[in-house]
């Protein structure tokens, strides 16, 4: 079993940045892809950005080169820096553990967090 706990959000205004922190109790999270997904009111949760066990990394078009997903096995823990926040980055974030690949696709783990709130306005 594998418990994933997240932290880090906030209410900023637009343009600035947070980092998202996501610290797995296990001792083979450096086995586990990673990922962060995100939900808005009203919308279906998506995929902002996965880390493979490798450290290869992946993001939604919506957030390249503005949002960065990090690991430190050492730690057992997951980052993601947000840069530019845009009030469209407005959701609950959750970190997923456990994630599988098939074909250049990620597909959901079965570890969630219980989320984290970000909330970008001014």
């Amino acid at each position: 079993q594998v418990q994933l706990v997240e932290s880090g959000g906030d209410l900023v205004q637009p343009g600035r940045s947070l980092r998202l922190s996501c610290a797995a109790s296990g001792s083979i999270f450096s086995n586990y892809h990673m990922g962060w997904y995100r939900q808005a009111p009203g919308k279906e949760r998506e995929l902002v950005a996965v880390i493979s066990s490798g450290g290869s990394t992946k993001y939604a078009n919506s957030v390249k080169g503005r949002f960065t997903i990090s690991r430190e096995n050492a730690k057992n823990t997951v980052y993601l820096q947000m840069i530019s926040l845009k009030p469209e980055d407005t959701a609950v974030y959750y970190c997923n553990a456990d994630m599988t690949e098939e074909g250049g696709r990620y597909y959901p783990g079965r570890y969630w967090g219980q989320g984290t709130q970000v909330t970008v306005s001014s």
